[in-house]
């Protein structure tokens, strides 16, 4: 099974106003509890009704919430271990270029990658770099333009 259908079988699917709702405001709570707590004790009731207490370090307790946050927006959630390595359609995939392209900044060593046989592989955090690195000159390549059309007297 390739890596993209196994993170497809995680999404959730979407939700519906109420749990969008449930999710911003539990986002809302457990953000506050962090703010004035160096400890997170979380009750849980089952369907039994007992109340089991489970501890839940802050990190954990603030990636739930930011999770939740997401969640409540809307928006989908991939969660993939730092250390996955992605193939180069894959990687074409996420950064909506061409498998070319890819392949030519990996030969250009703008994009680190190792070969496992004839195959290329890329890192997750290797990529997750790159991708904020071509977004940041995609922002200022922008700007510049946005700075010349001023100058010409352009209103856009």
């Amino acid at each position: 099974m390739r890596t993209m259908d196994r993170v497809r079988e995680v999404t959730p699917p979407p939700l519906n106003p109420d749990d969008r709702e449930m999710a911003r405001l539990a986002q809302r709570c457990i953000m506050e509890s962090l703010d004035h707590s160096r400890a997170a004790v979380i009750t849980l009731t089952t369907d039994t009704g007992e109340h089991p207490v489970v501890g839940v370090p802050p990190a954990a307790l603030k990636l739930i919430g930011q999770l939740l946050g997401a969640m409540s927006e809307g928006r989908t959630v991939v969660l993939m271990p730092t250390e996955q390595e992605l193939t180069t359609v894959e990687v074409a995939h996420f950064l909506n270029v061409s498998r070319p392209f890819v392949i030519k900044e990996m030969e250009s060593g703008r994009l680190p990658h190792r070969k496992v046989g004839t195959h290329r592989r890329i890192a997750l955090e290797d990529l997750l770099a790159y991708a904020r690195n071509m977004h940041a000159q995609q922002a200022s390549a922008l700007d510049r333009m946005a700075d010349n059309a001023r100058e010409l007297g352009l209103n856009y």
